[in-house]
This record gives structure tokens, sequence and C-alpha cells, in this order.
């Protein structure tokens, strides 16, 4: 398997540990994604800047979280800003009783020296149909 692969490859396990971690409610899993220096903006527009910002609102919000439903994450594009640079669209549905309701996070991850990758920029923005 070529870098790129297998670079894309483990992004993806990043995104399916997204998912995993908010459909069993597990903020510290969840936070183990994260960059130091991260910045993320929730999908109401609320700016978490460095890991303690994120660390506190995913302590108090996840828990409760889709506490009727469940949530699905899926890769649609990835893009090498640089070799150890990638930005990464993602397709996330939440189902519930109510019906589906859809977001379009934006990542932009950077990989270790180990290979890791880590969310380091994260955009969640929802999707408004009709």
């Amino acid at each position: 398997m070529d870098t790129e692969a297998a670079d894309i490859k483990a992004i993806e396990q990043v995104v399916a540990t997204v998912e995993a971690t908010q459909r069993a409610k597990d903020a510290e899993g969840f936070l183990a994604l994260f960059h130091p220096d991260a910045l993320w903006t929730t999908g109401h527009g609320k700016v978490l800047t460095g890991f303690d910002a994120i660390a506190e609102f995913t302590r108090a919000v996840l828990p409760a979280a889709q506490s009727d439903g469940d949530v699905t994450y899926r890769v649609v594009h990835t893009q090498f800003l640089r070799p150890d640079v990638a930005a990464v669209k993602v397709r996330q549905v939440y189902h519930s009783a109510q019906g589906d309701s859809e977001g379009a996070p934006l990542y932009v991850m950077t990989r270790r020296d180990d290979g890791a990758w880590l969310l380091y920029v994260c955009q969640n923005t929802p999707v408004h149909t009709g």
C-alpha cells in the first residue's frame, strides 16, 4: 500500500472512531483524537479554542447527545494540503424518531511523527434542506 493510501485509511479510521465515540458517548475517547492546539467550531457556531475548551464542552454535552437516536459519519473527500496535513470532508447523519438530519463537517487533520492523524481544525456545519 502506498503512503497516500495508508494515510487515507488512517484518516478514515479516525472518522470511524469519531462515530464510535459519539455513539458510545465516550468523551475521553473522542478527546483523544484532538491535537492539543485544536480549534473546533460546533454546529451551532460556538468556537472552542484549544484542547481544554474542547474538553470542557465535550464532557458537558456528549453524555446527553443523541439520546433518542444514532449518528453515522462517512468520509466523502480527502485533500492533502501537505503530506502531513489533510482537509477531510465528512457526511454526518443523525437518525432519530423525528427523522434524519445531516451535517457536513470539515476536519483539517495533521499527522504526528509516529504516523497517527489528529483533528486540528474542525468546523461542524448543519445541512438545511428545502
